[in-house]
């Protein structure tokens, strides 16, 4: 029996965390599926941003970093961000970009590690990750190998010669999610080192990182953080590592005493070390008042509806598009499936623009993927079910066969 319209207002209604939309603003009759690459605005932002510029530098200028508290702000961030990983405050920092980051823990992993040179990573892991792992690779005179984006492929990877194994928790273009305890397990047990990027697990999944063992983690702070363009990334290096990690950037804010002013570099201690230089204070302001709008969500009940979302999606895919020759390109079992779905189809670039014009946005990705996240605290059933009836629209129509949606833009 096929699901209706009322089915899903239905569902709307039963939804226990229906009320965080109202804790952002969208725009009027948008449907806004891209909050897996740009996390929507909390609606107190702009009132907290005003009071930033206007108050505290406009007035306070200098004076902020003690007096509205700037100098701890990492710190402060940073413990929000542990809650929802699963990590303790004072094993994350936050700043810098996901990239940096990376840059930091890879380069801090190899030598915690010395007499091993391998980076073991996908061949299908974001290209940024691959970039930063090939500058490191270089400069410590380490090679990379490339598995296929399997977990069973990445365990006969992993011999005595893997310093280090990299990996995306849910991959950016299927969602598809790697058992995060398992595959720890393995690569510990060989004797390598793991990093997991988080950048479309935060703020979606239930991430545990203490309880599975991690080592290190990286992630970004303006996909399901909400944080804005942008906005702070944050590192992870589990407390029993921190005391012998040394990252390469060794910049003031990393030292044991930055206001000393000191010739020589001391790391500061634990997880203070992995600072760099002065934080961006604007954009980490918005990312501390951003993450309230997590104040009383139950990570469970979060995965729970986003997994009933992408759920949901499918089988009205299955229900309505089968003639037009779409495929389905994640995982179809839910929990192996992060907060995304992805449709490949050949004309998949022009029909994510006709779906933009008529107000849903998700976006596309090389080669045919039409990509779809589904940020639980403001994506609702309905806007689910409305999806998949102007997809079918567009379809039937043809309307998706313009030159100006055929056209490709700088961003996909």
């Amino acid at each position: 029996m096929r699901l209706t319209k009322q089915d899903c207002i239905d569902m709307d209604q039963r939804d226990p965390l229906a009320a965080c939309r109202d804790r952002f603003t969208l725009p009027q009759d948008e449907v806004y599926l891209d909050g897996n690459s740009l996390g929507a605005m909390p609606a107190h932002l702009p009132a907290r941003m005003q009071q930033a510029i206007a108050g505290e530098w406009g007035t306070g200028l200098i004076r902020s970093w003690n007096d509205a508290g700037w100098i701890d702000l990492p710190q402060r961030v940073a413990a929000k961000v542990a809650a929802l990983i699963g990590a303790s405050a004072d094993e994350v920092m936050v700043g810098d970009s996901t990239s940096v980051n990376l840059f930091k823990a890879l380069s801090a992993a190899l030598r915690l590690n010395p007499g091993r040179k391998v980076i073991l990573t996908e061949e299908g892991n974001f290209p940024t990750d691959l970039y930063i792992a090939q500058g490191v690779a270089e400069l410590f005179g380490a090679e990379i190998r490339y598995v296929p984006s399997d977990a069973s492929a990445v365990a006969d990877a992993l011999d005595d010669s893997v310093a280090v194994l990299m990996l995306t928790h849910v991959n950016y273009r299927s969602g598809r999610v790697y058992d995060m305890a398992g595959i720890t397990r393995q690569a510990q047990a060989a004797g390598a080192l793991c990093i997991w990027d988080l950048a479309h697990s935060a703020g979606a999944l239930h991430v545990e990182l203490n309880a599975c063992s991690a080592d290190f983690a990286v992630g970004c702070g303006y996909k399901y953080l909400n944080g804005g363009p942008g906005a702070p990334a944050f590192v992870y290096v589990a407390r029993r590592h921190q005391e012998l990690v040394r990252q390469p950037l060794s910049g003031w804010h990393g030292h044991a005493q930055p206001f000393a002013f000191v010739k020589d570099y001391q790391p500061a201690p634990g997880i203070n070390r992995m600072q760099c230089g002065t934080p961006p204070l604007l954009s980490m302001l918005a990312l501390d008042s951003a993450l309230d709008v997590f104040d009383g969500v139950d990570m469970a009940q979060l995965r729970t509806k986003s997994q009933d979302l992408c759920d949901l999606f499918i089988r009205l895919v299955d229900e309505r598009l089968g003639e037009y020759g779409f495929g389905i390109g994640s995982p179809r079992e839910r929990e192996l499936r992060g907060s995304q779905v992805a449709l490949t189809h050949p004309e998949g670039y022009a029909i994510v623009q006709a779906l933009i014009a008529r107000g849903i946005t998700g976006d596309f990705r090389m080669p045919d993927i039409l990509r779809f996240g589904f940020a639980p605290l403001y994506v609702r059933h309905i806007d689910v079910y409305h999806t998949v009836d102007v997809l079918a629209q567009i379809m039937a129509s043809g309307e998706w066969n313009q030159e100006k949606f055929l056209t490709r833009k700088a961003v996909t």
